[in-house]
């Protein structure tokens, strides 16, 4: 039986409980530093009250602690490392090598590492000699296709995590130092600007502006809700939902609708997985990823190919579209939507977006919204067939607040009855959840007989079959020939209690899917030498690619920027995005991306089919 794991952000703690209960198996989130979101730091307090929380169901924590690290942070993290651990987290996320030697050396710590997508795995190679450094499971590059992951699945024998949903870095993971050079704020420490969803121009050698002010490193993002399937049977045990900046209606929703579609592969092989945590998701409202913060989805290069990836005229979210502006005032400030025949479901205070003439993307607030009609502030760059957009819906946002899933772990009882030595009937009530864990209890229930049989029935059925905490019982029904004594619903709850209190004193039963860090033989490094792209920061890291028989060319970019840098490598490529691919035209120039007077040259390795930005330097006149 193979566990399938949805995994999903957590901001804090409260957003940690709110993805577990709508049905996450595992959470990840930051402890107080190390966290490649700054933003997003949680104290060890915090993250020791959601374990136990999640605990209860069986459903995992994984702690950040995936920045690099230099010299002078290894003590701290090496600390940090070990109060995760007491805390009761179930697994470190790291990309920094040092964790490795910090595990080797302390014998006490006890946890699986993961290598963070920051270790920008994309290769059988790559995913074989980390494997054999200790890692358990391996969280992949997003621009992989099916046929890679196969690849790297065949070659190791850990787990495989890869995102299926959320905002998409441009570049492969771990390697993007446009931040870097900008602004001096790492990406590999947390601290990235974003410059991805810049607007820039497109020139070329001789200053001829191809495409003008548009975000033309901006992705839409990563939708690949009705490809699990296939990914499981790729080889991926844990599913990731992107977004430790994300609010908490945004991880409710998104983790609803990816829990729903794994119980239904789960319910359509039940001979071949099941989900790695247990408990049943009730209530709640039906989730709609249109809803919810998006720049539009893609499923990038899962099938091996290009598409139109790009979010270039919104880089923020833009919503679920609308239809078009077909009737608007004379000073803008109302409008009619043309929705072709669909009725729309619009509310006060929805929040509206659209791309104005000069390609820049607009929002604004409905005042007054009937139908299909909307009363707001004058909009100047408002225009009759401009696309709408709602990027904030009123009324779903106040269904997720009021109508909030319950998770509940589902709990067997049976009652049977005997005759105590002084004629007294004594009622044993066994109960096992639905992890295994089984409990039992004799209570005294008088000496009087039930003289309406069915009526008492009814009473056991209606209060037992009630929930407790986080459990609900169902009750079976007594055995037909039973004699069962007279019992006072206030009798009948007590049992319900005891028996809850019984098992809450035994932890969840936990699955298999999670292994602590093995050491195995050292594979060599699959390059002969390690360059400013693997970000050595620190010694401990050092010796690693050195005891794998690398040769270290240079530190990490943070330590020793290179003045003609490849500041990310991506299979996006924007020749390809505007139709002027080199494998199809004849349109060979030179080509820059411009910004606030700075300029990086695109590079097109059309043999992998990769573009790359680089720092330009312009060459010495001649």
């Amino acid at each position: 039986m193979i566990e399938l794991e949805l995994l999903a952000p957590a901001r804090n703690m409260e957003i940690g409980i709110a993805a577990i209960d709508c049905g996450a198996d595992a959470v990840y989130m930051a402890g107080p530093k190390f966290g490649a979101r700054q933003a997003a730091g949680n104290e060890i307090e915090d993250l020791a009250a959601l374990c136990n929380y999640a605990h209860k169901f069986g459903s995992r924590i994984f702690v950040t602690l995936n920045t690099i690290l230099y010299e002078e942070d290894l003590a701290d993290a090496s600390r940090q490392m070990m109060q995760v651990q007491e805390a009761g987290a179930d697994a470190i996320i790291v990309q920094d090598l040092a964790f490795i030697e910090f595990a080797r050396r302390d014998s006490s710590f006890r946890l699986p590492l993961h290598a963070s997508t920051q270790c920008a795995i994309r290769t059988p190679e790559h995913a074989r000699w980390l494997e054999s450094l200790g890692f358990s499971r391996l969280i992949l590059e997003r621009e992989l296709s099916l046929e890679q992951i196969r690849a790297i699945r065949a070659a190791t024998s850990c787990e495989l995590e890869f995102f299926v949903h959320g905002a998409l870095c441009v570049c492969y993971s771990g390697q993007c130092y446009l931040s870097q050079m900008i602004a001096g704020r790492s990406a590999n420490r947390g601290a990235c600007i974003q410059a991805c969803r810049s607007r820039y121009d497109l020139v070329d050698a001789h200053g001829n502006v191809l495409v003008r002010d548009k975000a033309l490193l901006s992705l839409k993002d990563y939708n690949l809700k009705d490809r699990m399937g296939e990914l499981a049977d790729a080889g991926i045990n844990s599913f990731k939902i992107e977004g430790r900046l994300k609010n908490e209606s945004y991880v409710r929703n998104v983790v609803s609708d990816y829990s729903s579609e794994l119980n239904r592969l789960v319910r359509n092989n039940p001979a071949t997985y099941s989900r790695a945590s247990f408990g049943s998701v009730s209530g709640g409202f039906t989730p709609d990823l249109s809803k919810t913060f998006n720049r539009g989805y893609t499923k990038l290069f899962i099938d091996a190919t290009k598409g139109k990836w790009a979010s270039m005229d919104a880089a923020k979210s833009m919503g679920e579209y609308l239809g078009t502006v077909c009737k608007l005032s004379r000073d803008k400030s109302w409008l009619e939507v043309d929705s072709k025949g669909r009725r729309l479901d619009l509310s006060n205070g929805d929040g509206f977006s659209f791309v104005a003439a000069d390609s820049t993307v607009v929002g604004f607030r409905g005042d007054v919204c009937s139908g299909n009609t909307v009363r707001c502030k004058s909009t100047p760059s408002l225009y009759i067939g401009a696309k709408l957009f709602r990027n904030i819906s009123i009324a779903f946002e106040k269904e997720i607040e009021r109508n909030k899933s319950i998770r509940e772990i589902m709990v067997s009882l049976s009652l049977e009855f005997s005759i105590s030595d002084q004629e007294s009937f004594l009622v044993r009530a066994n109960a096992t959840s639905e992890d295994g864990r089984s409990v039992s209890e004799v209570f005294d229930a008088g000496n009087t007989l039930a003289s309406n049989r069915d009526r008492m029935v009814s009473l056991i059925m209606n209060q037992l079959g009630k929930s407790s905490l986080h459990y609900r019982f169902v009750p079976q029904s007594p055995d037909k020939d039973a004699e069962i004594p007279l019992m006072s619903a206030s009798f009948l709850n007590g049992i319900r209690r005891t028996i809850t209190q019984l098992l809450d004193n035994h932890s969840c039963r936990s699955k298999a899917l999670y292994r602590v860090t093995e050491r195995k033989p050292l594979e060599r490094y699959p390059e002969s030498a390690a360059d400013y792209r693997q970000n050595v920061t620190n010694h401990l890291s050092e010796n690693i690619y050195i005891q794998s028989g690398a040769k270290i060319k240079g530190m990490a970019y943070e330590l020793a920027p290179v003045a003609d840098a490849e500041l990310m490598r991506t299979k996006y490529c924007i020749r390809h995005e505007l139709g002027i691919c080199l494998k199809e035209c004849r349109d060979s120039r030179k080509l820059f991306l411009v910004n606030n007077g700075r300029r990086f040259a695109l590079g097109f390795d059309c043999g992998k089919c990769e573009m790359t930005v680089s720092a330009h330097i312009p060459e010495p006149q001649k």
